[in-house]
């Protein structure tokens, strides 16, 4: 018979589990337990320390995924495949995140692979500063196509993006002007 203080240990890791990642398997929290919450949450605070997800294993399951530059759709399974098998869940969660807040897709970028080179931006830089991930974040081709920069011209300016980038993604709406923009 399992105790009560195994119990709430497995209770308090499946909490941590759910909020920094996806999940986990008993016998994965069983491990995460016997190692202790501090490294747990170290191990999720360093996700370099990790082995990668081979992504070439997916590849050798599913090849007829592997097109770069199509369609979106083929793009995310791959992602997926990642988010389900990574020894760093916080790092693939933190790039759900990001992808929330400054959104793009394929119904306008229609690269994939533009997408996909964000995706892995949010993924090195996600446990960084947010100023790191803005700036790396303006000169994405998937966000300046996204937010119509390559549209902005001395002659015919865009502000979509500046407005963007000042009203959701650092100020908020009311904290700036539009001589700001």
């Amino acid at each position: 018979m399992i105790s009560t203080k195994a119990n709430t240990e497995i209770s308090l890791m499946a909490h941590l589990m759910r909020r920094a990642g996806f999940g986990a398997s008993r016998e994965e929290l069983e491990t995460r337990c016997k190692k202790g919450y501090t490294e747990t949450v170290e191990e999720l605070l360093a996700p370099l320390t990790q082995t990668p997800v081979d992504i070439y294993e997916f590849l050798r399951y599913y090849p007829m995924w592997w097109k770069p530059g199509t369609m979106g759709g083929l793009g995310q399974a791959p992602w997926v495949w990642t988010m389900i098998n990574t020894a760093s869940p916080l790092q693939e969660k933190l790039c759900i995140f990001y992808h929330n807040i400054f959104a793009t897709g394929v119904s306008k970028v229609d690269h994939y692979d533009e997408i996909q080179d964000m995706i892995d931006m949010f993924r090195e830089k996600g446990l960084g500063h947010y100023k790191d991930i803005l700036l790396e974040v303006a000169k994405s081709p998937a966000m300046i196509y996204w937010l119509d920069n390559n549209e902005n011209h001395a002659d015919s300016i865009n502000e979509n993006w500046g407005r963007e980038l000042l009203e959701l993604f650092t100020m908020g709406v009311g904290n700036y002007t539009e001589d700001d923009v």
